[in-house]
């Protein structure tokens, strides 16, 4: 009865916030640039807020298990993180992940940058930036530089990552019971765009990097005004927060807590693609059999 309660709570709320954020004015816009302009009312009564967490005390988790995983992007399921790559032809207000996230932290809306999934190091906009772009030059600007003269403006070439350029996310997040309501839950802490790094991206073979680290309760806020494109339903867009938290995405487990110190799938499951993702669903379903096992007596 509680779960049942709860799932319709949060589609409620999912229905609400999602009906607020449409493109506002679109029908009653005498110019374009009245577009998504809201009106005195709509202000006042606009109160969305990303679904907030409850609290979990230590002594309610009866089981934990931290999980990396991979979301691939090539993946039909996972276009609504990946598009639009092309921010020319679309409207403001649609942008993909990877573009929200980085002009986030640009504006200072996203402090809670890592160099890697432990959150121990914090990474500065200026770190970021240089993995960013690529400044170099043409030979005809190395033959000036060697006579001692002063490049020229068009033999200098400047290369930035673009949403484009992502691959895939990894994310962290941590699967736990919850013996108060008994029922088993997940919790996403950390997401991670994997890009080509930028000395390489024109070569043959490219070396692909994680490029940061988000914590992600820290970017909630960011991602939940931020919407992805809804093909069922344009007039309904849904959050970014949302689809990440209701885990709207195929993933494949590429990590897992364990005493070899968190060693990765690949590591033990050398050059067998196959049997790397057997592993995968293995540890999934160890997971899941934990919830199954609550329930036999």
């Amino acid at each position: 009865m509680m779960n049942v309660r709860n799932l319709f709570l949060a589609i409620v709320s999912l229905l609400g916030s999602v009906a607020s954020f449409a493109q506002s004015n679109l029908l009653n816009a005498k110019s374009p640039d009245q577009i998504g302009l809201k009106t005195a009312a709509q202000l006042i009564s606009d109160n969305d807020k990303p679904l907030a967490y409850g609290y979990v005390h230590d002594r309610d988790v009866l089981m934990g298990k931290t999980t990396w995983e991979i979301i691939d992007l090539s993946e039909r399921i996972n276009f609504s993180l990946y598009f639009p790559i092309d921010t020319a032809n679309v409207g403001s207000d649609r942008r993909s992940l990877y573009d929200v996230l980085t002009k986030a932290m640009k504006n200072g809306k996203i402090t809670e940058v890592y160099t890697d999934s432990y959150f121990n190091t914090k990474k500065s906009i200026k770190d970021i930036e240089a993995s960013l772009s690529r400044i170099d030059t043409t030979d005809a600007g190395r033959e000036q530089i060697n006579a001692g003269q002063s490049v020229s403006q068009e033999y200098i070439m400047r290369q930035d990552l673009t949403a484009q350029d992502v691959t895939q996310y990894k994310i962290k997040g941590y699967w736990y019971f919850d013996k108060r309501q008994s029922e088993l839950k997940y919790r996403l802490l950390g997401i991670c765009p994997v890009t080509p790094d930028v000395y390489t991206m024109n070569s043959d073979e490219k070396d692909y990097i994680e490029l940061f680290w988000i914590f992600f309760p820290s970017a909630r806020e960011v991602l939940h005004e931020a919407k992805a494109f809804n093909d069922k339903n344009s007039a309904m867009p849904v959050s970014f927060d949302q689809i990440l938290n209701s885990r709207r995405f195929n993933s494949v487990i590429y990590k897992e807590e364990n005493v070899y110190g968190d060693r990765t799938i690949e590591d033990y499951m050398k050059d067998n693609a196959q049997n790397q993702l057997l592993e995968s669903e293995r540890v999934k379903e160890k997971i899941r059999n934990f919830e199954q096992d609550m329930w036999n007596y």
